[in-house]
């Protein structure tokens, strides 16, 4: 188990396992004047080919992928002709775009080094072929001005905006699970061979290695192991001896078995699960996202979405239709029905963890 920053956090969430959800914010210096699109339903097909061309073209021939707001389709970014016709060979659509992954990425890590201030998170938009870099309310007049010079110095790759709210980690929240003097929320329920398993943040994770369905209740889970930061995922083991569903809760009496998992795609819609907010929906923005939470509190790799949620969805599921796609990390708020809020993917998780959903 890794050694990790200490939170006084948490969200809560579904043990029988209906997980819960992320919590959101608004993105942007300029507020769109009306709710933004929900995004496109992902299909099995998308995520296979979107994985399978990740897979054949490297971060010089690629800046990603996305989903046509119009068609439905998926599009994938190539930077020359012979990247096109390895796109265009698998039935894909292929975009010509100015820069590269790898191109987006030294820009990426030019804010890192430069203005890595509390605050403020990044992550690449394949449709503006840009990384898009926002920042909360709580940065000075000389922090913001700092972020936009490191942006500027990037040629054009950095598009800089504001959030309301500030960025954090969600408390409370959730069908609660109890630990360490927190309640969190847990995402989905999994497996490894026959034993049981449910997942949560890991900032809950590091607060206790014990957890119960209610206050002073008695022990259900046992953590396994955690990362974060850097990563926020955690594995919690039954020990109360229940076989749970697979399911995610959707707060109108029913509920939505998981059966597969995936990484989200830029333009996809998804529904969060939470106890605060409820069952929302948004579209999926940026992947590949640093946040920087404060106090030494970064984490990479996250997936930025305009699913609504608040403070106490902490640590639940991001999913569509049957597909598990993340676990809440954190966001700034939320304003009106939209917001900006992070998640972990869960496929890595999975994978760390040598665990399946059901």
């Amino acid at each position: 188990m890794t050694k990790r920053v200490t939170l006084a956090l948490a969200g809560a969430a579904a043990l029988a396992l209906l997980p819960t959800g992320l919590a959101a914010a608004e993105p942007a210096g300029d507020p769109p004047a009306q709710a933004p699109d929900a995004g496109v339903r992902a299909t099995a097909s998308h995520y296979a080919q979107a994985a399978q061309l990740d897979r054949a073209l490297d971060d010089d021939q690629t800046a990603g992928s996305y989903l046509d707001a119009k068609t439905g389709k998926l599009v994938v970014t190539v930077t020359s002709e012979t990247a096109a016709d390895t796109v265009r060979a698998r039935g894909v659509r292929a975009e010509r775009v100015e820069r590269s992954g790898a191109q987006l990425a030294r820009a990426m890590d030019a804010l890192r080094a430069r203005a890595s201030i509390p605050g403020t998170s990044w992550g690449v938009d394949p449709r503006r072929n840009q990384v898009v870099a926002e920042a909360d309310a709580t940065l000075s007049r000389a922090e913001l001005s700092r972020l936009r010079k490191a942006a500027a110095d990037q040629g054009g790759a950095v598009r800089v905006t504001r959030v309301p709210g500030a960025f954090r980690q969600e408390v409370l929240g959730g069908d609660a699970i109890y630990g360490g003097g927190v309640r969190c929320s847990a995402a989905f329920n999994v497996a490894r061979g026959g034993t049981r398993y449910f997942l949560t943040a890991g900032h809950c994770a590091e607060t206790s290695g014990t957890w119960s369905a209610s206050s002073g209740g008695p022990a259900i889970g046992q953590g396994e192991d955690y990362s974060y930061p850097g990563d926020d995922y955690a594995l919690v083991r039954y020990t109360d001896g229940s076989s749970p569903s697979g399911s995610v809760n959707l707060y109108d009496g029913g509920s939505q078995d998981i059966t597969s998992a995936a990484d989200a795609v830029v333009g996809q819609s998804l529904q969060k699960s939470g106890s605060t907010t409820q069952v929302t929906s948004g579209e999926v923005t940026a992947t590949d996202v640093t946040v920087n939470y404060g106090n030494g509190n970064i984490i990479e790799g996250l997936v930025r979405t305009r699913a609504c949620s608040a403070g106490g969805d902490s640590g639940g599921a991001h999913f569509s239709g049957s597909t598990a796609l993340g676990i809440h990390s954190g966001s700034s708020g939320c304003l009106g029905t939209y917001g900006s809020a992070l998640h972990q993917p869960v496929a890595e998780a999975l994978a760390d963890y040598g665990v399946d959903v059901y």
